[in-house]
């Protein structure tokens, strides 16, 4: 409890009993707390530095009084934090002026290669604190959705994911269960069209941009710093996250056509993950190949939904749906 002033569990056992047993000599207090006398020893050193206790010339020790001794201490500790925080305002300016003073080559790291682009890439998500926020469009050149291990650990120690996806993404094999289990995991997801790059941001503290492919035919790409640039590509990743629309699927993916039940009053879940991949902007054929269903049967869902909402038209189920929340998780 008193390590915030500095002092080690020995130095405030000792001081407790102390204070129960005023005038004792260090073998009893060894005897009561059943601590090594040469630890008992240190510990009195120690209090007697700090003023905590007293010592009389046959070698008794007495605690000083609790409000007058720790008193002092928390005076002390307050003053030093106060001169902390002043410190703090230098150091600060400093670190600007020095990063405003900084070489364009402190601020910007090109990156060259799949294995190095992979590095980086997890490096960035390892590095943050609070939020990853990012830009994924096809083809996946230097990690797949799937093989980002970073994703989960950062979302382990609360970091917050968001993503945009280009719509064309969602075509992708497998993408629709990736998205889902990212879904599942805190991911918030948004579909955009087009998207205008990749990009990773790591709070305001890092992004990855990725380059055109190297004369060599090595894919590159840029890991920026703090820097107006940076900020550029935060204020770019809002204005597109803002948008962009909602993706929220349901389920994992499971059922089979021969499985499929049209719900009676209303969406079941296949129908949600429908909904939501059409108003995300996929063509039937692309989201009945995601689901594992033939176009006949998507369309025969459709038609179904069309007929629960009194509409006659894809548009009015659209609005209808995103009125009713049919096309969120239920």
């Amino acid at each position: 409890m008193l390590d915030v002033l500095g002092l080690e569990p020995d130095d405030e056992c000792v001081y407790r009993a102390l204070l129960g047993l005023p005038n004792s000599t260090a073998l009893p207090l060894s005897d009561l707390l059943g601590l090594p006398h040469a630890h008992v020893d240190k510990a009195l050193s120690r209090l007697l530095g700090w003023g905590l206790v007293t010592r009389s010339a046959d070698d008794q020790f007495t605690a000083a009084p609790p409000a007058m001794a720790l008193g002092a201490l928390i005076s002390q500790r307050r003053d030093g934090l106060r001169m902390a925080e002043q410190a703090l305002v230098t150091f600060a300016e400093e670190h600007r002026a020095a990063t405003a003073a900084s070489s364009i080559s402190d601020l910007i790291e090109v990156v060259t290669g799949v294995d190095a682009i992979r590095h980086r890439f997890l490096q960035v998500q390892q590095a943050a604190r609070t939020q990853v926020r990012s830009f994924i469009t096809a083809p996946f050149v230097a990690l797949p959705p799937e093989e980002n291990t970073a994703e989960p650990v950062a979302i382990g120690r609360g970091v917050q994911f968001r993503a945009v996806l280009d719509r064309d993404v969602l075509a992708e094999p497998g993408i629709i269960d990736d998205a889902i289990r990212s879904l599942r995991n805190g991911v918030e997801l948004r579909v955009a069209d087009p998207l205008p790059m990749k990009l990773v941001l790591a709070d305001a503290d890092l992004g990855l941009v990725p380059l055109a492919v190297t004369p060599s035919g090595e894919p590159g790409a840029v890991l920026l710093h703090r820097s107006g640039l940076l900020s550029a590509l935060d204020a770019l990743f809002e204005t597109v996250w803002h948008s962009a629309h909602p993706l929220e699927l349901s389920g994992a993916g499971e059922e089979s056509e021969a499985a499929v039940e049209l719900g009676a009053d209303g969406p079941t879940a296949l129908d949600r993950k429908i909904l939501a991949l059409l108003l995300a902007g996929l063509t039937d054929s692309t989201a009945a190949a995601q689901l594992g269903l033939s176009p006949r049967t998507l369309h025969r869902r459709l038609r179904h939904l069309m007929d629960l909402a009194g509409v006659r038209t894809r548009m009015q189920l659209g609005g209808h749906a995103v009125r009713h929340g049919w096309a969120q998780p239920h």
